[in-house]
């Protein structure tokens, strides 16, 4: 398994990911990891999209992440991809959220770069 790492504020986020057959499962994490929400994306080749669905714990916040994740690694993989989220941080701000959400799509953004490259 690979993995990205970057701080966010109060908090170190990792991001791992393995190749299953011709799939990819990934996780992002970040303090006390917990499955929070679990995003499938699916490209259809005949269309050249990809679309993507979410189921998210109970009480927990990271359903546009997962979304958002699952989509994106979908297209780039051209394949299924299966992407749980489960960050928490006690006592957490506004402010720490949005830096969570903003270092969170970066990583987002350098794995699919990765898996387009052939990773």
């Amino acid at each position: 398994m690979q993995e990205i790492r970057k701080i966010a504020g109060r908090i170190s986020l990792i991001l791992d990911w393995k190749k299953a057959g011709n799939d990819y499962v990934i996780t992002l994490t970040g303090g006390e990891a917990h499955v929070g929400a679990v995003g499938v994306g699916f490209y259809d080749k005949s269309s050249g999209r990809a679309s993507s669905s979410v189921i998210t714990s109970p009480g927990h916040r990271e359903t546009d992440i997962a979304l958002l994740g699952a989509k994106v690694f979908s297209e780039a993989s051209k394949s299924a991809a299966v992407f749980m989220v489960g960050i928490h941080l006690d006592n957490i701000t506004k402010k720490e959220i949005e830096e969570i959400v903003s270092v969170s799509e970066e990583m987002i953004d350098e794995l699919s770069v990765i898996i387009q490259e052939g990773f």
